[in-house]
């Protein structure tokens, strides 16, 4: 646990020594978190300083910072880094819009990070869902990050970052939908599933992530949503910044379209859906000078969708079983009813959705 006293003397002085913020001046502004066990703050000061305010992100236990919360695919190298750390500079590098990294304490627990403000794309697009150019826009903006993610972070470095050294593979993929089983299904009804349904159940998972694991991997930020993706204001216009990174790992590059099309938190049109699946192959094919086939890359897109979603159902649920957080359980039903309807869209995940049917609300 660490002492908030101790921590906001330390940042004084860190402010005072190496950016001669004189420490009296500074506001300490508790901001609202995640789902995570990360806390955040935010240091304002009126100073005539390249900076005004910086991030604070911290941790009750500093230990927290050097594994995920989610189960990993993967051997992590000893690289003396945490993985926000390791993962921040390999991105920065590729000229990826991370936050720039002012200092860092990870023995202490805490990182000092360039603020990005608080708009994020949920925000800046909130009852604004009938307004095609403004979508277009900024979902557009936000594909055109995601492949310069996938063609320039995919290349490793030397040493590789420690994002290269994890992958999705079948048991991950099975793994995320395990969760949803628990939690979305069996935690959600009180009761466990009967033994011959589980199986059946799982057998039709297994299938899907055998399938998952053939598509060729890129470098995957694996929660590439609306509320991840920061919204800030320049000279140039808006641009999208990225933050939350640090499960990255490589996996199919509909992982993190499906992320971003088939959010939990925002129910895209589907003919704006459509339009920038789309956009995504066509500024893909044209950067990378590769072709894809176009049916294909949709049908791997659905199915992705299918796992993507229901690890986030299962994953509400997580969060409000365990972690006591019961904001995220609203976003539960439209999450399912994606499921619902791309199961209903391929006549051969019509056996897959009469097994779940009985055992999900939003399936019936």
């Amino acid at each position: 646990m660490i002492d908030q006293e101790a921590l906001r003397e330390t940042l004084k002085k860190v402010l005072n020594q190496r950016l001669h913020i004189p420490a009296k001046k500074i506001h300490m502004e508790q901001l609202a978190g995640d789902a995570s066990n990360r806390s955040y703050c935010r240091l304002s000061w009126k100073e005539d300083h390249p900076f005004r305010s910086l991030i604070v992100m911290v941790l009750d236990d500093p230990e927290a910072f050097k594994a995920s919360e989610e189960a990993e695919s993967g051997t992590s190298p000893s690289i003396g880094e945490i993985p926000f750390i390791n993962i921040q500079k390999h991105l920065f590098a590729c000229k990826l819009p991370v936050p720039e990294i002012i200092d860092a304490n990870p023995e202490e627990g805490w990182l000092l990070l360039e603020d990005l403000g608080d708009v994020t794309l949920a925000g800046e697009i909130e009852g604004k869902l009938q307004d095609r150019s403004l979508l277009l826009d900024f979902y557009q903006k936000a594909i055109d990050v995601l492949i310069t993610l996938q063609i320039n972070a995919s290349i490793a470095p030397n040493p590789p970052s420690i994002a290269h050294h994890r992958q999705f593979d079948h048991a991950l993929f099975l793994w995320e939908f395990d969760h949803f089983i628990e939690y979305g299904i069996e935690k959600r009804n009180g009761m466990a599933l009967p033994r011959k349904r589980k199986e059946e159940i799982r057998f039709c998972f297994s299938e899907i992530s055998s399938l998952l694991v053939q598509i060729p991997v890129v470098y995957t930020h694996r929660d590439y949503h609306s509320r991840n993706l920061m919204v800030q204001s320049g000279p140039s216009g808006k641009r999208i910044r990225l933050i939350d990174f640090q499960d990255a790992l490589m996996g199919p590059p509909q992982y993190d379209l499906a992320s971003l099309l088939r959010d939990s938190y925002i129910d895209l049109p589907e003919e704006i859906v459509d339009a920038l699946i789309v956009y995504y192959i066509e500024e893909s094919e044209h950067r990378a000078k590769k072709k894809i086939e176009r049916e294909n890359f949709r049908e791997l897109f659905d199915l992705v969708s299918i796992q993507r979603n229901l690890k986030a159902a299962g994953r509400f649920v997580y969060f409000d079983r365990v972690k006591h957080k019961p904001q995220y359980l609203p976003h539960v039903p439209p999450t399912l009813e994606k499921v619902k309807r791309n199961l209903l869209k391929h006549a051969k995940l019509h056996s897959l959705h009469r097994l779940l049917m009985p055992h999900v609300e939003e399936f019936q």
